[in-house]
């Protein structure tokens, strides 16, 4: 089957007008006869439902929380990128788009990546009208910081909670159509799997969480909004619920799952500091923005770190990337933390963390508030005191939370910080208009591979979540429900939903009725390790065969001993993750064979056998320049379509950050 990516034709800096002058357009008297289902309502489903709302469709929105308020996406802490230019520093449309092409290892789609960049400017404006208390100057202006892979400060930021207060702004967007009627929502339920009809997608299955009912659901056009898989990991700065299931089960309906290997590490998480934890702590990439990394230049120093003199100190980034520093992208961030510490320089009880300091901030912004004050000749601890108030006003939350989690006050000593699994490139195929290869079946924000490459640049999740959802799918829906207005609402007693429940129930059924020994936890705990040794940050052949073997053994051990308590008709948490780590169990081994497929390093992604000479990773052009796009066969093996990325607008270069 031929990949058709839909890219309108014409100079990039034009395809997205002249694509939204000439779409088909559905009247507002047909709108109110079409019904669209929305899975997720974090940014990206919150957002898109209250669009499609406002226009007048009937929606039906479907959150696994008790409320949108709970979703993931109030867990992004550091910002929201836009091209706005406020600070005169060079930036425009053009230079966002090519740091997401060229900090995603020039492995994204540049029309997707470009009409990202051009609509930014339109989220800032949308979120401050509902509200959104965005950081300000104190003339009034707009606050921007930086971010890594960028050399200009393009990202707005509300303290270290900007994913929550964008949040507020999508629920209170969505609450109003809700109010209105045009909206449905169903809180408490999870979709398990989507009904198609004559090859389109038509409807789902959900399961009501609270009593265990399955529903039947029609919509003209399904929207999956239901974020990323990087729980496959089991540790991971994903809340403890974010799961595969809503995508993994339009994979096996036939929607292509594009990249899946690429899973961002972030380079600023609270270290693993147990075989206890169940998920791990962000700490803002924002942080690297005044903050210093660094670890000490003697191998297995156990000195504190206030102890060991700046002489004897490696500023690794610093040293390495001069151009860039601190701001690298999370990618080379992360890869260079890991080396250091596998080198036997790393710090704390596990050795496995690098130090991110703030006493040079404190210092600089001490120095800035006395000169502000008019205080000459200030004592150090005077200037110490006034830099940490600036250091709170902006980071406070953040190194409150640290000190909670770690019991140690970040402000006196430096902060231990390690890579960690954070977010996934990699999702469902879709095209310029955001439908995957079913008809009528979206996904959008992280659900999707769309936008971000090999590695994804900070503060731009939330930023496709919103671009999506307020700016893209609302165009481009129509062009297919245009088509659509003659056809009535198919009962749910056709036997497409028939059958799809009885799927449903099958699974189930099996499942609660393994009666095994073992936790579902325990399985989830064994995939995570394999994965994190053997598809992690770094990858080799000889490690990902024997990883798609050990993943085949533990699925059938799975569903052979794992224990499942309570019954298939109630609330059964415990049955809700036993779903979705199965799902989690068919992900990881496709997960290994893309990047066994993909023979070069790229963004995060460094296989072993291809580097330079001083380390850093080797991409192969020639070869990989292409999205992978698997579609699922025959039940137990997948065929590998390849969709061509053409770069007219960027140069292919292998990245410096030097």
């Amino acid at each position: 089957m031929a990949i058709n990516s839909k890219i309108p034709a014409g100079a990039i800096e034009s395809k997205w007008e002249d694509y939204k002058s000439h779409v088909k357009l559905v009247n507002p008297a047909n709108k109110r006869s079409i019904e669209i289902i929305v899975i997720g309502t974090g940014l990206a489903g919150a957002s898109a439902a209250a669009t499609l709302g406002e226009l007048g469709y009937k929606v039906k929105a479907f959150c696994f929380q008790d409320s949108p308020r709970r979703a993931h996406s109030i867990a992004a802490q550091g910002g929201i990128n836009a091209a706005k230019n406020y600070q005169n520093d060079g930036d425009s449309t053009y230079r966002l788009f090519y740091d997401t092409v060229k900090g995603g290892d020039y492995r994204s789609r540049e029309a997707n990546v470009y009409r990202l960049a051009e609509v930014s400017a339109n989220i800032i404006d949308q979120c401050v009208a509902q509200g959104v208390p965005f950081a300000r100057e104190y003339g009034g202006m707009l606050s921007n910081r930086s971010f890594g892979g960028v050399q200009v400060q393009r990202t707005f930021y509300a303290a270290g909670q900007t994913g929550q207060q964008l949040l507020l702004g999508a629920y209170s967007a969505l609450e109003r159509q809700v109010a209105l009627g045009t909206v449905k929502m169903y809180s408490r339920h999870e979709m398990l799997e989507i009904v198609k009809i004559d090859g389109k997608a038509r409807g789902i299955i959900a399961r009501n969480l609270i009593t265990g009912e399955l529903e039947r659901h029609f919509g003209h056009a399904v929207l999956l909004c239901s974020g990323g898989y990087g729980n496959v990991f089991f540790l991971s700065t994903n809340a403890m619920g974010s799961n595969v299931t809503a995508a993994w089960k339009a994979h096996k309906q036939g929607a292509f799952f594009a990249n899946p290997c690429y899973t961002q590490i972030h380079p600023t998480c609270i270290p693993v500091s147990g075989d206890h934890q169940s998920k791990l702590t962000l700490m803002s990439e924002s942080l690297r923005n005044d903050g210093r990394i660094w670890v000490p230049k003697k191998q297995n120093d156990n000195r504190k770190p206030n102890e060991i003199p700046q002489d004897e100190r490696d500023y690794y980034l610093e040293r390495r990337y001069p151009a860039f520093g601190n701001l690298v992208p999370r990618d080379v961030a992360s890869r260079a933390a890991k080396e250091r510490c596998d080198a036997g320089y790393g710090v704390g009880s596990s050795k496995q963390a690098v130090y991110l300091d703030y006493a040079s901030a404190i210092e600089r912004y001490g120095k800035i508030e006395a000169n502000k004050h008019g205080i000459e000749d200030a004592s150090h601890d005077e200037i110490v005191r006034l830099g940490k108030e600036v250091v709170k006003e902006k980071y406070g939350n953040l190194f409150d939370m640290y000190e909670k989690i770690t019991g140690e006050n970040p402000y006196n000593v430096p902060m231990r910080i390690y890579p960690a699994v954070h977010y996934t490139m990699g999702g469902l195929w879709v095209d310029y208009e955001l439908m995957t290869s079913v008809p009528g079946l979206y996904a959008l924000g992280e659900a999707n591979f769309s936008d971000h490459g090999a590695n994804r640049l900070g503060a731009s999740a939330l930023m496709q979540g919103l671009a999506d959802g307020y700016f893209v799918i609302p165009y481009t829906i129509g062009n297919y429900l245009a088509d659509e207005i003659r056809t009535k609402a198919i009962p749910t007693d056709h036997q497409a939903f028939v059958d799809a429940e009885n799927s449903v129930k099958n699974r189930l059924h099996t499942l609660i009725n393994i009666k095994g020994t073992k936790s579902v936890d325990h399985f989830h705990k064994a995939l995570g390790k394999i994965m994190w040794d053997k598809c992690g940050m770094a990858r080799n052949a000889e490690g990902l065969q024997s990883a798609i073997q050990e993943i085949r053994a533990l699925r059938e051990e799975f569903w052979k001993d794992v224990r499942i308590p309570g019954a298939l008709d109630e609330f059964n948490p415990e049955l809700e993750k036993a779903g979705r780590v199965a799902d989690f169990l068919e992900l990881g081994e496709l997960m290994c064979n893309d990047a066994l497929n993909r023979n070069e390093s790229c963004g995060g992604h460094f296989r072993e056998e291809s580097q330079t000479e001083e380390g850093e990773a080797l991409r192969r052009d020639e070869e990989f320049s292409y999205v992978a796009a698997w579609e699922f066969k025959d039940g137990k093996s997948w065929e590998l379509h390849k969709e061509h990325l053409t770069f007219e607008s960027v140069k292919l270069a292998q990245r410096s950050y030097k």
